[in-house]
């Protein structure tokens, strides 16, 4: 048994409608493999949904370039609610996706184009990026990234990381190094900032994972960076402060992982023990795995998921079973390329 986190697995959306969150990210970011749609109670999740089991909808996608896809997430029995004040950069949680973009002139000149809200310019500092904010009032980064998984149509590819507000620097480091391998410091300064609908002072990190081993699906989810915010002359709020888990917003953060049950003692050992844990294995309709959740010092949550099946072909009954497999293999390319199968062409 060993313990491997082999990248952003999917970052959790909290939506009103999910099919239209879907269409538009296939349509306009190409995130069009769907790789599983599932109703269902979240019954393990009573935690964090005022311990009531809510029934949900919920769509997994991908785009094939290369990076992390989107778990969009729609209450079925609730009207999700938006966070009660404006939320502020560096503000406690996940402010904003981070996806990879090969081309950001070409992008933004696109997404111009589109008249999506809160385009910023392109800031050329490290790692190159521009922000807006998509229709559903997410804020999204569009970063200069070259990684390629496979060559598809799409402008950009998948999810790169996330922009998370953090209230003790040091603390949030140690954390995500210590639980997840975002061990290397790429760049560390203090910022005024008076851009991007922001105004303040601002210590701004962006971390990265060594990569020692990937297993499973490491490939397409790429190499990933985090990027922590601590506001340094205001006190932040949390941004899902007296919201559930599922209402609008950024909702959590998913990785990849192999070695669940030694992680679980990893985390309990350094005083981040699992809130949620599905103990052996969870059936999501289309894909099986075993998930669990843990919080960053802020109360910001992760996901951890280790994949046991996920569907190749679904209409020839097909699925991929990674439960023997060698976790420091990662799956043969042309194995993992063969979930083009579940592209959606049109609107659902």
């Amino acid at each position: 048994m060993v313990e491997i986190i082999n990248g952003i697995q999917q970052i959790g959306i909290g939506v009103l409608d999910v099919k239209k969150v879907f269409n538009w990210y296939r349509k306009h970011l190409g995130f069009d493999i769907l790789l599983f749609e599932d109703e269902a109670v979240a019954s393990l999740m009573t935690r964090y949904t005022n311990g009531k089991a809510e029934k949900r909808e919920a769509y997994l996608s991908l785009n094939m370039t290369g990076g992390g896809g989107l778990e969009i997430w729609q209450f079925k029995d609730r009207t999700p609610i938006a966070a009660i004040n404006p939320i502020q950069f560096g503000d406690l949680g996940i402010y904003a996706m981070k996806i990879r973009c090969e081309n950001l002139i070409e992008m933004h000149s696109y997404l111009r184009d589109l008249e999506v809200s809160n385009l910023s310019e392109i800031n050329k500092s490290y790692c190159s990026h521009f922000y807006f904010t998509d229709p559903f009032g997410n804020r999204v980064q569009m970063v200069e990234d070259h990684y390629v998984f496979c060559e598809q149509s799409s402008k950009n590819g998948g999810v790169l990381g996330a922009v998370i507000g953090v209230g003790n620097m040091e603390n949030s480091i140690d954390f995500y190094s210590s639980m997840l391998g975002y061990s290397i410091k790429k760049y560390d300064s203090i910022e005024t900032l008076e851009s991007d609908n922001t105004k303040g002072k601002y210590r701004r990190v962006i971390i990265s994972q060594e990569r020692k081993s990937v297993g499973g699906f490491g490939d397409l989810l790429g190499p990933t960076q985090l990027e922590l915010i601590q506001v340094l002359d205001r006190t932040p709020i949390k941004i899902f402060e007296n919201r559930l888990w599922g209402d609008l917003g950024y909702i959590h953060l998913c990785f990849d992982v192999s070695g669940m049950s030694l992680i679980r003692e990893k985390a309990k050992t350094n005083g981040y023990p699992f809130t949620v844990d599905s103990a052996n294995s969870f059936d999501m309709g289309d894909a099986a795995g075993h998930f669990s959740y843990m919080e960053d010092p802020d109360g910001t949550l992760i996901e951890l998921v280790e994949t046991h099946k996920v569907p190749i072909l679904k209409s020839l009954g097909l699925f991929l079973n990674l439960k023997k497999r060698n976790p420091h293999k990662t799956l043969p390319k042309w194995l993992v390329k063969s979930l083009s199968f579940s592209r959606v062409k049109k609107d659902k």
